[in-house]
């Protein structure tokens, strides 16, 4: 499982163009870390890989909305570490903890500019399923892009991994997941996360990657707060330079329309 995973265009040809390890291909300034062509697994902008590329890296972000400060952070993938760098940099107040299954891909990291592990980051070689299932860690958000050659992960409906993951999020804890591909492959995911989380999940769209961005919430009482995040947005925007103005409405009129449980039918 890698991160950074978002849907490109699949055809028949990019199927069959695989290789046993990923690898690396650079155009005008960016970086790609690929398992194969039918998906791109991660883009870093070369001279600054702190720099969210893509827009569903960016729209992860808006778990900042629900916890502008989270002390503790877990992410199930590591890939070209663009998300792990974002946090590292910008959030100095937070410890991360990154689960990486391919050892091949923890070996790219200082290619992608992933930090060295320090008192704040630390990355780790280990089935990050298995990771959950035994290990005590909390976090206060739990960032899930865990791809594969073909998509989400399907280990992850093999275990009990969503009832472990909410297990290890703290009272008020969110976790943030992106999904992309052919739905036929994601709603069961999408259907299960809803399950777990009692239909405390809310779902927004990356028009421009075709990934969908869902949050689920373990505080059984969670109800969002949409005033005050449009409040909070503009700081947010100040600090990260991020669209988190256009997050929270895409929030918001992804939670009226139900679109996470669309995502599962």
């Amino acid at each position: 499982m890698s991160n950074d995973g978002y849907a490109a265009r699949r055809t028949p040809l990019s199927d069959r163009l695989r290789y046993g390890k990923p690898f690396v291909l650079e155009n005008g300034g960016l970086r790609a870390l690929h398992f194969g062509l039918g998906f791109v697994q991660s883009v870093i902008r070369i001279a600054d890989p702190a720099v969210l590329e893509l827009g569903y890296a960016q729209r992860m972000m808006a778990f900042l909305l629900f916890n502008p400060r989270p002390r503790r952070l877990m992410m199930l993938g590591l890939g070209g570490g663009s998300l792990a760098t974002f946090c590292h940099r910008y959030l100095p107040g937070a410890q991360m903890t990154v689960l990486e299954i391919d050892a091949h891909v923890i070996a790219l990291r200082e290619l992608f500019g992933v930090p060295r592990d320090d008192a704040r980051l630390r990355v780790i070689h280990c089935d990050g399923a298995r990771y959950l299932e035994k290990n005590d860690e909390r976090c206060d958000v739990l960032l899930v892009d865990a791809f594969g050659a073909d998509g989400v992960s399907s280990a992850f409906l093999d275990t009990d991994f969503y009832e472990h993951a909410r297990r290890r999020l703290t009272g008020k804890g969110v976790l943030v997941m992106n999904v992309a591909g052919d739905r036929r492959d994601y709603a069961t995911h999408v259907a299960r996360l809803l399950e777990v989380f009692d239909e405390r999940v809310i779902a927004m769209s990356v028009r421009e990657d075709g990934n969908y961005i869902l949050f689920a919430f373990r505080d059984p009482a969670f109800e969002p707060r949409w005033k005050w995040m449009r409040t909070i947005a503009l700081g947010l925007q100040g600090r990260f330079s991020l669209d988190f103005p256009g997050f929270a409405r895409h929030l918001e009129r992804g939670q009226v329309l139900r679109l996470a449980q669309r995502l599962a039918r």
